[in-house]
């Protein structure tokens, strides 16, 4: 959105991203409830960002958006009595809780100016319109 420095529809937004634009809505809301993004209603409207990219932390961006399941893989919440599967799953949740600890703890180095300087590196004149993703 940097890039071309204009006001995107959450419908622009979905086709890029492939997905459903409510679920854009959704997500754009939170990241304006941040002050991250801006909207404006009506014909021309839409969202465009609003934040300084050297501030912003891909950590911020996680926490913006309701901190999203890091990993849908998991020990089983059942309760069983079997003693080797809850020793299993112990070592499981220890493990995805370190993994999710080492992730957060990256996100909060990476800042959103960073990512636009690797694109840049990559394609100079790069326009958010090129990108499916």
């Amino acid at each position: 959105m940097v890039r071309d420095n204009r006001t995107y529809t959450s419908d622009e937004l979905a086709k890029m991203l492939d997905t459903n634009p409510v679920l854009v809505r959704r997500t754009m809301a939170a990241l304006r409830d941040q002050g991250y993004v801006r909207s404006e209603r009506g014909h021309g409207g839409g969202w465009q960002l609003s934040c300084d990219l050297e501030k912003v932390s891909l950590l911020d961006i996680y926490l913006a958006i309701d901190k999203p399941t890091m990993f849908s893989i998991g020990a089983s919440e059942r309760g069983s009595d079997c003693q080797i599967e809850k020793i299993v799953n112990e070592s499981i949740s220890e493990a995805l809780d370190e993994a999710e600890n080492l992730i957060l703890k990256r996100f909060g180095e990476v800042r959103l100016a960073m990512l636009n300087s690797e694109l840049d590196k990559l394609e100079p004149k790069a326009s958010l319109k090129k990108h499916k993703h």
